[in-house]
């Protein structure tokens, strides 16, 4: 029997590699179909990869395309440096292991407080582009296959905005994926507003959305890939320490909000407080490896190199593995994270 889910692909920049080994490792059950995908940033990519695949009707299709965007981001190197800058210095690995070992606050930080993308001037270009450019958008926005949501945020009014279906183009991957402090905002004629918007990364807002998997046509079951951690142990105490645990908690802000509410309406349903089939009683599930999440810094998210690519894709293969094995019976029937215990 053919189990129906949607799928909500976090944003963290390189380590977005991990829901691609989460995907790679999905699309190998033929009694698995998606219905839907919202992504944000990285997750964005990865679900625009998804889609152009499962358009064509081929699983092994999507795996393949999913393998060749992913080396394609291998080849950026260092998503905070337009390439003239990129060739000027030596690894980004020695840049930080020198600095750091100099200085409290890394270099990345420093350079985030005293320049901006946009005094690269006429020299700036989005190192995103060419990624997102060799993508078939006839594919990406075909009727065929699942849905696909993808959200940025609005610079100007601060709102969550959600691209669907035919309004998918590259420009708004890379909104998905601008980080401000990186990248210029992505300029694109917004045919809600028929105004040219300016747009940041989504995770700010979404990350990633799930209101887009709630409409009624859509399965039950929404399986979240989560590669920002939700829990650390150890309170941070150094500069990075702290700046990456606050990255943490921003990006998932937005995420914990909307569960949240599931788990209000959940409980409303539970209690006879409202009726059944009123409101969708979501079913909630998750792939994430927060043990391994916990050992990289915010630093290696801007990093991608191809061994962190493919150590993190092997890793999502791994963690979509041992949720198949406890609970792919799961699937349509239960959700397996429990919203209560996660919000008492």
């Amino acid at each position: 029997m053919t189990k129906r889910i949607n799928l909500a692909l976090q944003g963290g920049g390189a380590h977005g590699a991990f829901t691609w080994g989460v995907l790679d490792r999905l699309l190998q059950e033929k009694d698995i179909e998606i219905a839907a995908i919202s992504g944000t940033s990285a997750g964005a990519l990865n679900g625009a990869a998804l889609k152009a695949g499962l358009a064509q009707g081929s699983a092994q299709g999507a795996r393949v395309l999913l393998d060749r965007i992913w080396h394609q981001v291998g080849s950026v190197h260092d998503l905070r440096l337009t390439g003239w800058i990129a060739q000027a210095l030596p690894p980004i690995g020695m840049i930080n292991a020198w600095m750091e070992s100099l200085m409290p606050v890394s270099p990345a930080d420093i350079a985030a407080l005293v320049t901006s993308p946009y005094q690269y001037g006429a020299l700036y270009r989005n190192p995103l582009e060419q990624v997102v450019r060799s993508f078939n958008f006839d594919q990406v926005c075909a009727k065929e296959g699942p849905e696909l949501h993808i959200a940025a945020t609005n610079v100007r009014t601060g709102k969550i905005r959600v691209f669907s279906g035919e309004e998918v183009s590259g420009e708004v991957i890379m909104a998905s994926a601008c980080l401000p402090t990186l990248f210029q905002a992505v300029e694109i004629m917004d045919p809600a507003t028929g105004k040219t918007e300016a747009f940041w990364d989504g995770g700010y807002t979404g990350n990633p959305a799930l209101f887009p998997l709630f409409e009624a046509h859509l399965p039950d079951d929404v399986v979240i890939v989560n590669i920002n951690p939700l829990h650390r142990d150890a309170v941070p105490q150094t500069p990075q320490d702290i700046q990456n645990r606050i990255n943490e908690i921003s990006f998932n802000t937005s995420l914990l909000r909307e569960l949240r509410a599931v788990q209000f309406v959940k409980r409303l349903i539970d209690e006879g407080r409202m009726e059944r089939g009123t409101m969708k009683d979501v079913l909630v599930h998750m792939v994430s490896d927060d043990d391994l999440m916990n050992t990289l810094s915010v630093t290696s998210k801007v990093t991608p190199t191809p061994y962190l690519l493919h150590s993190l894709k092997e890793a999502g293969r791994n963690a979509c593995e041992s949720f198949l094995k406890g609970h792919k019976s799961d699937l349509n029937v239960q959700s397996t994270v429990n919203l209560e215990e996660m919000f008492s």
